[in-house]
């Protein structure tokens, strides 16, 4: 799995989907099929995902909060999302 930084339009034009993950997502995390090409944005701590970059975005997911905790922090929700990537990789 590679990290690298490319303009979301760079991405498209390589028919790579971009996920956001916000907890406005209408589905979560896991009910997308990250078998296809991805790339995945996280947003900034506090602040989340800007408007222009959630509107650029193919999708935006969430990760379902259970009890009082709102959100998680930006390196907590990419290593969440980047574990589901790799096991559904590995089926």
């Amino acid at each position: 799995m590679k990290i690298i930084e490319l303009p979301i339009k760079t991405l498209k034009e390589e028919n790579i989907w971009v996920i956001g993950i916000d907890q406005e997502g209408k589905r979560s995390f896991t009910e997308f099929d990250f078998k296809l090409p991805t790339a995945i944005v996280i947003g900034s701590e506090g602040k989340g995902i800007s408007r222009l970059v959630k509107e650029n975005c193919d999708e935006i997911v969430s990760i379902p909060m259970k009890g009082r905790i709102s959100s998680l922090n930006a390196s907590v929700a990419a290593a969440v999302i980047m574990y589901e990537a790799l096991k559904q990789r590995q089926r």
